[in-house]
């Protein structure tokens, strides 16, 4: 009886206790950052292997499920022991074919076409630039400007070649064996996260029962069936996302080269490259690969640079609008201010993997966000503010979509309320 008295204040001085302890925390992270920063980089470097591990894993782990389940649909009982070991295998031998299957039909040809542009690239400039003056012969003023700009830019690559090309050429040629160094690290880093991958798979049904078994004996049932929820949800955000985003970039890659090929456009397989990678990237993808590639083919012909740009358009076009859509369908859920917000963070703080992955994990964090509103909103009797905003700014599919998210808030908050 005493304890259920003095329970709120017991509540209270644990509260407070521990926002002063977050804050020192927080304090002593800002206070000594660099050092901080250093001890994570550290880590990260120790885990690297199993990061890789943890990558190729969850990229193979579709293609693992979709062998298990044939193999226990198909293969005898006594067999069926042996379904989640071939499933392994078979898995990981489509990875190593399908790498190795795009380095032999790239590479090479990719390597030609850079050294053919490298190779010819003085040359093209060149006749370019005696085009665009011959076009543009009649104004004096427009050429003259052209041709300063020209010879400021030729000025300041050639600065660039001489002040930090050629001394990072001979800092370069220096450090060959430490290069060798990091190369052997990153290779050995690389098998050491393959058998890591194997084991990850081979576990990862024990290892998802045990990680439940923690979350429901950690926390309320209510609690924990939210968090599993949102757990699932980033699940499937991530993987719907990032492997229907590899398919969906592959397939534009394909239609380029055969675009590319159709109008005759020059070094098709590089341009058809840095078409695709660069559409794995949302909503700047399209014009990051686009630029590079059209002055590429105008260096070649400007009247082919200029027929590719409106190629590219009607390319991005059927992406967008068809062959986007039936691949990823709405998997995130975002306006387009908050996708390019996403990129922009996100990219800025982990470069070219952060513009990657910035969309869905910030879809998940949006989506914990909006869970925890709805919550608060009818443990406080406020749910009509919900549904008003519903019927303003919301259409009928999507309203549909909020109900079954909305019933469930509901029930977790009068649930929380009789607790």
């Amino acid at each position: 009886m005493k304890f259920q008295q003095y329970k709120p204040y017991i509540y209270a001085m644990l509260a407070g206790f521990g926002a002063i302890s977050l804050s020192v925390l927080f304090f002593f992270v800002l206070y000594r950052y660099q050092g901080f920063g250093a001890a994570v980089n550290n880590l990260l470097g120790i885990l690297e292997p199993f990061i890789y591990g943890g990558v190729i894993a969850y990229l193979l782990k579709p293609v693992c499920n979709t062998y298990d389940a044939l193999f226990q649909k198909h293969l005898p009982k006594p067999l069926k022991k042996l379904a989640g070991a071939l499933s392994i295998t078979l898995g990981m031998i489509t990875g190593f074919m399908v790498v190795y299957i795009l380095l032999i039909m790239i590479v090479p040809q990719l390597w030609d076409s850079l050294l053919s542009v490298w190779g010819t690239l003085p040359g093209r400039i060149e006749s370019f630039m005696t085009w665009l003056y011959a076009s543009l012969a009649e104004n004096e003023e427009l050429v003259s400007y052209i041709q300063s700009a020209y010879n400021t830019l030729s000025a300041s690559f050639e600065e660039w070649m001489r002040n930090t090309l050629t001394p990072w050429l001979k800092s370069l040629v220096g450090g060959v064996g430490l290069g060798v160094m990091n190369t052997i690290t990153a290779a050995k880093n690389l098998i050491i996260g393959l058998f890591a991958a194997v084991y990850l798979l081979a576990s990862r049904k024990r290892f998802g029962r045990q990680a439940k078994m923690v979350l429901y004996g950690t926390f309320k049932p209510a609690w924990a069936d939210l968090i599993m929820e949102e757990v699932l949800y980033a699940d499937r955000m991530f993987g719907g996302f990032i492997n229907g985003k590899i398919l969906d970039s592959a397939i534009i890659g394909v239609l380029c080269y055969i675009g590319c090929l159709a109008f005759k456009f020059p070094t098709p397989l590089l341009i058809s490259a840095i078409v695709g990678i660069t559409n794995v990237i949302p909503f700047f993808g399209p014009f990051i690969g686009a630029i590079p590639s059209t002055i590429l083919i105008m260096l070649h012909d400007p009247i082919k640079g200029l027929w590719f740009v409106l190629f590219v358009l009607v390319l991005q076009q059927l992406d967008g609008n068809f062959i986007g859509p039936k691949i990823l369908g709405n998997t995130t859920g975002l306006s387009s201010f908050w996708v390019l917000f996403a990129i922009l963070l996100f990219g800025g703080l982990w470069g070219f993997v952060g513009m990657i992955v910035g969309v869905p994990l910030f879809a998940v964090i949006y989506d914990v966000a909006k869970k925890l509103v709805m919550r608060g909103l009818y443990r406080n009797k406020k749910e009509e503010m919900l549904y008003n905003y519903h019927h303003d700014y919301e259409t009928p599919e999507e309203r549909a979509a909020e109900i079954a998210q909305q019933m469930a808030a509901e029930a977790a908050a009068q649930a929380e309320a009789t607790e």
